[in-house]
């Protein structure tokens, strides 16, 4: 599993410096500046999790189960959140409505965050020694 979240983290976090990159220097010039903005936050919240997954998979007081847990619903909310916020802020330039999908957002930030309280139930039921 650790394996798994620890190749997962590092593909995220490729995948964020590239569109943070695209986003700084292309999209600057063709979306409006809202745009831009949601565009950057959702870069920035994907690498946010980026860090949570590398902490999860190298933290060994964290029961596997739990370590599933955290990580399913870290995966699918930063797919439904940042995921959707990428095609919501691009489809001036796409010309693609993708207004439908505006949805699975506000779901995937519950995800991220029921992933970050399965995270703190686990350390306040921790036995530290």
């Amino acid at each position: 599993m650790n394996k798994r979240i620890l190749i997962s983290a590092v593909i995220l976090a490729i995948i964020a410096i590239i569109l943070g990159a695209f986003g700084a220097h292309k999209l600057k010039e063709l979306l409006p500046k809202e745009s831009l903005n949601a565009f950057e936050t959702g870069v920035r919240y994907q690498m946010y999790h980026v860090f949570l997954l590398l902490f999860l998979a190298i933290f060994t007081e964290i029961k596997e189960s739990i370590k599933k847990k955290v990580y399913l619903f870290t995966m699918v909310g930063i797919v439904f959140f940042s995921g959707s916020i990428y095609l919501l802020s691009t489809s001036s330039i796409t010309a693609i409505d993708f207004s439908l999908i505006g949805i699975i957002t506000p779901i995937g930030g519950v995800l991220l965050i029921i992933a970050w309280g399965i995270l703190l139930r686990s350390f306040i039921n921790l036995k530290v020694d």
